[in-house]
């Protein structure tokens, strides 16, 4: 009886695993479950910071980018337009990260939105997503890396795009991130090779929006097919000889963008002499911030500034 009694229970335990591993995850996010807003909103970013509290510096606008949302235990990429601010105290006064939140959170109720989270984001997680979303969102990202911060993640879900907001309220600051999904719009065309060697003709040089990692000098996959028109070009024209001047926009310290420039320049020149470009054919040089062609205060200023020219030797 005793063994009979012992083999019942294990099958019963079985049978109860069987019937949890079989059961769906209940905490898995479901967006069509949030209830789509209509209420008017002004201008983007809709919210602001409560009274007694400020920026550290200017807040930062992303015209199209991609960032996470951590939405229980999962992250949540999003593409569109992104506006991030740190939040301090003025005039040196007490954080209250309780009282950031339940501003913010009156807010994102007004806009017709919810919460959709409040977990912590995994160390490694994190660190996985790269500098692309470590550095290139510091200003509202948060102390994410801490134990003690918590993400809290709003949703307003509209037709007109999904506005997401992430608020990392810390203990002696805060970081507030604001998306709106937008669909892609390419505005970059590659410039074929006869065009190149027209504008080399006229003008002496061209200039070319090779892209980059942010902040680092890899060439991007989608920029490869303008890197092969470079190399038609050279290969159209054997006497051609061209300096590659990397140039970027007034984001950062000085000597950190010449050195930037420097290193785009000489990744390009790389890639081209893998291709089988004799190397006296090239020659690498970085200008930094030193040459903007557009003003850095605009988005599209700072887009236009960060290129490559190809100039004729």
């Amino acid at each position: 009886m005793a063994n009979q009694a012992a083999e019942l229970a294990q099958t019963v335990a079985k049978k109860s695993e069987q019937v949890q591993q079989a059961q769906p995850a209940t905490h898995e996010f479901d967006i069509n479950q949030v209830p789509l807003s209509h209420v008017a909103l002004g201008d983007f970013p809709y919210i602001s910071l409560p009274s007694g509290y400020m920026s550290n510096g200017e807040p930062e606008t992303k015209r199209f980018a991609r960032f996470p949302f951590w939405v229980k235990g999962q992250a949540h990429w999003v593409e569109g337009r992104f506006y991030l601010v740190n939040v301090y105290p003025e005039n040196e006064g007490e954080y209250s990260p309780y009282e950031v939140r339940k501003n913010l959170e009156a807010q994102v109720e007004q806009m017709g939105g919810v919460k959709v989270s409040e977990e912590q984001i995994p160390y490694d997680t994190v660190k996985s997503w790269g500098d692309e979303i470590t550095m290139g969102f510091i200003k509202g990202l948060g102390d994410v890396y801490s134990t003690s911060v918590m993400a809290n993640v709003y949703l307003v879900r509209r037709d007109d795009g999904n506005i997401w907001i992430h608020f990392a309220q810390g203990t002696t600051q805060g970081g507030i991130i604001v998306g709106q999904e937008k669909a892609f719009q390419q505005t970059a065309q590659l410039l074929p090779a006869s065009e190149m060697k027209k504008q080399l003709d006229s003008a002496g040089k061209v200039a070319l929006q090779v892209k980059f990692a942010t902040d680092k000098t890899d060439i991007l996959p989608d920029s490869q097919p303008q890197i092969e028109q470079v190399m038609q070009l050279l290969k159209d024209d054997p006497s051609l000889k061209l300096a590659i001047n990397g140039h970027t926009d007034n984001s950062g310290e000085a000597a950190h963008n010449q050195t930037l420039s420097e290193g785009r320049a000489a990744a390009v020149v790389a890639a081209l002499a893998t291709k089988g470009v004799a190397s006296t054919r090239l020659a690498a040089h970085g200008y930094g911030d030193s040459q903007p062609v557009a003003d850095n205060a605009t988005p599209e200023g700072k887009a236009k500034n960060r290129r490559v020219e190809l100039v004729k030797q």
